[in-house]
């Protein structure tokens, strides 16, 4: 295992994500306009230093050993005792110290719920990739952190195998606005999650209540950590907690809504759908947003290659994967508003059809991929 200077020191820029500790850290100690600091970091400074810097194109040799990598990976382990700490720390200090307006008290875990949803669960979704049972178990507790534990199951089993097809619960429709998105997957997830495991333990001549059900595990984490929030600050602590978990899962929904926003696969007929390729995603090469997200950004590798360690994953140009014209942060901010999103996306989707799919001059088939226009959009 490779742990030399050398290792560590292509691995440090990644370890930015750990700012965001003394951040909340000064909001807890400090209140009133030090709380604003976190949003504005990863909203707006994130942004900022991407236009000064610009996009990494270098692609690493993606056949590095993990051996090389325990830098990188260090960094993914140790985040939930971290995270855990910020959240249930800032729920004691909360409960019990005097002196924070109900204002302060939101601003505070509107903050941390950014930080576990821009961290926790970006780190959450690199661990539950990987083969090995202690990097499963810790993106489990960070997702349970978010009370949103169905998520591996979901993305695992069904994101994955069915992106791009009316299958997948948050592949966004073309038109499909975040603010009917949001709901509909909040809705649709659970149970989706639900009947893939189901089917999954039905192979294996299981019934869906059979203990190897991970819904289970994942139902008795959050529970755990309800329990533990209630034992530090009562009913006020509960709704502390479900505040930062709510926040960070409308974090994580935006993103899931950006990433392949109107992008369908090839219908092949039959119920069958062509693989999934590199233009299936919106890709982003921007350096600083992708060193806050551990490469996130290179989402179509990601897809093409879903074990493939994050400080590995290959960026590809225009001509095999449709670009975001910037890092995550302002495209998620733009799908805040959905007129706005409609008019910048629709003809880069329009225009993703006809580079990647001139042969289809009738999309009506694909009409169950995509939602009609509201009055007056085109």
């Amino acid at each position: 295992m490779t742990k030399s200077p050398a290792a560590a020191l292509r691995a440090w820029p990644y370890w930015l994500t750990l700012t965001f500790v003394p951040l909340v850290v000064l909001a807890l100690g400090q209140g009133g306009w030090t709380i604003l600091l976190i949003p504005a970091y990863g909203w707006l400074l994130m942004p900022l230093l991407d236009t000064l810097l610009g996009k990494n194109l270098t692609n690493p040799d993606p056949d590095t050993p993990d051996s090389e990598l325990f830098w990188f990976r260090l960094l993914t382990w140790i985040w939930f005792p971290i995270e855990f700490c910020l959240v249930f720390g800032a729920i004691w200090a909360l409960t019990r110290w005097d002196g924070y307006s109900g204002l302060e008290t939101f601003g505070i875990m509107f903050g941390i719920g950014v930080t576990t949803g821009t961290v926790g669960i970006v780190y959450a979704h690199e661990l539950f990739h990987k083969p090995a049972r202690f990097e499963r178990g810790l993106g489990d507790l960070l997702m349970a952190m978010v009370l949103y534990g169905h998520f591996r199951t979901e993305h695992l089993l069904v994101h994955h195998p069915h992106v791009g097809t009316p299958r997948d619960t948050v592949t966004a429709r073309y038109n499909e606005g975040f603010l009917r998105f949001f709901p509909r997957v909040l809705r649709q997830g659970p149970g989706s999650a639900w009947r893939a495991e189901r089917a999954l333990l039905a192979r294996r001549r299981r019934g869906p209540w059979h203990p190897a059900n991970p819904i289970f595990k994942y139902a008795a984490l959050q529970i755990t950590f309800l329990g533990l929030a209630y034992g530090i600050g009562g009913w006020t602590g509960v709704g502390l907690f479900v505040l930062q978990a709510f926040l960070a899962v409308w974090q994580l929904e935006l993103t899931n809504y950006v990433e392949h926003y109107g992008l369908t696969r090839k219908y092949l007929g039959d119920g069958k759908y062509e693989p999934v390729r590199a233009h299936h995603s919106w890709d982003s090469a921007h350096r600083v947003s992708g060193l806050l997200l551990i490469n996130l950004q290179r989402h179509a590798d990601h897809h093409l290659h879903p074990l493939r360690r994050f400080p590995l994953l290959q960026i590809f140009d225009e001509t095999k994967a449709p670009q975001l014209p910037t890092g995550y942060p302002p495209m998620t901010s733009m799908a805040m508003i959905p007129p706005l999103w409609r008019r910048h996306f629709n003809p880069r989707v329009r225009a993703w059809r006809r580079q990647f799919y001139p042969e289809i001059e009738d999309w009506a088939p694909y009409k169950q991929m995509a939602f009609p226009p509201p009055r007056g959009a085109g």
